[in-house]
């Protein structure tokens, strides 16, 4: 998979003038990846909305801020974020100014058509816009639930959104198990209209017995899936404490997997697969800048390298308590 990476990735252009690939208005952007078949280009990393939801609304502001004059493009939220706080920041400092300029996607929790309908409105309704760029099934759990949300017309609703134009792109998510992801791509082999798919992706994640870096990147790779990245450091498990916000701040160059490896370590590795982005969450500006300072200074990580981190991993992925998320 590695060897993918440098297929993805958009060649950086040496010409400083606005508008192209690698600036805007705003300036500098993140170097950009190839979002599978969906023809769209986004920059390798995005801003994860579920902390936009929780903290104060100053930071909140303040993240979106600091995302933006770092060179990210990319913005994720969902409805139940909130629940729905994360969209109503983003559609009250993000959209209004800045839509052209940005790649927007929320998602939908709801397990029945009805439901899904009225999300997609409440979101474009929140987020202050006419469409979204990416609209995807949220947190799809388990083979069965994947099966309930074809047979309730979740996955009608989806399709149906993307014809009408209210939607450029569809996709799903999900973080507890890849038999989940698997049988939602099983169910589409024949009409494969989804464009995208969010995993957990990390070391840890590809030393566990379920792993969706083994077992449903390579499967969406093959059907040129654009690959979301996410909980690339589980949620904030791969520090000794789960910190807060008014926790004392982390510094990113102390050891995460107390004595394994490091923040920049676990960025690199992630991106030198072939994700289109990864998705990271932050609850003020000085967590976000930090994460956009790894983009700006990645270098691809060598297979054997990459292969040792797992391996040394293999005794804390079998604890089950970092990846407390997943379930068998």
């Amino acid at each position: 998979m590695a060897l993918l990476t440098a297929s993805i990735m958009v060649p950086i252009e040496t010409s400083s003038a606005s508008g192209g690939v690698n600036h805007d208005r705003l300036g500098d952007i993140l170097p950009k990846r190839k979002l599978g078949k969906t023809g769209e280009n986004v920059t390798m990393l995005g801003l994860g909305g579920y902390h936009i939801g929780w903290t104060t609304e100053n930071d909140a502001r303040e993240t979106i801020e600091a995302a933006l004059e770092g060179g990210i493009r990319f913005f994720d939220t969902a409805e139940s974020y909130g629940p729905h706080t994360s969209e109503e920041r983003y559609g009250k400092y993000l959209v209004p100014k800045y839509r052209d300029l940005i790649f927007l996607m929320t998602k939908t929790y709801s397990t029945d058509g009805k439901t899904a309908r009225e999300h997609l409105e409440g979101s474009l309704r929140r987020l202050n816009a006419d469409y979204l760029d990416l609209w995807q099934i949220h947190s799809v759990q388990t083979p069965e639930d994947v099966d309930g949300r074809f047979t309730n017309g979740v996955v009608d609703v989806v399709i149906e959104a993307k014809k009408s134009g209210k939607v450029k792109h569809i996709g799903f998510t999900g973080h507890q198990n890849p038999k989940a992801h698997l049988r939602m791509l099983e169910r589409l082999q024949e009409n494969d209209v989804l464009e995208t798919v969010q995993m957990p992706v990390n070391p840890v994640d590809a030393a566990f017995d379920e792993s969706f870096v083994r077992e449903v990147i390579p499967v969406a790779l093959k059907r040129n899936y654009g690959v979301l990245a996410m909980k690339t450091l589980a949620d904030g498990r791969f520090f000794a404490e789960k910190h807060q916000l008014d926790d004392k701040v982390w510094e990113t160059e102390n050891p995460v997997v107390p004595g394994k490896l490091k923040t920049a370590d676990v960025f690199n590795w992630v991106w030198s697969l072939p994700v289109s982005v990864l998705i990271t969450g932050a609850e003020n500006k000085d967590f976000i800048t930090e994460k956009i300072k790894y983009a700006r200074s990645f270098v691809q990580m060598p297979e054997t390298e990459r292969q040792k981190i797992v391996s040394s991993l293999t005794g804390i992925a079998a604890e089950k308590k970092v990846e407390y998320y997943k379930q068998a």
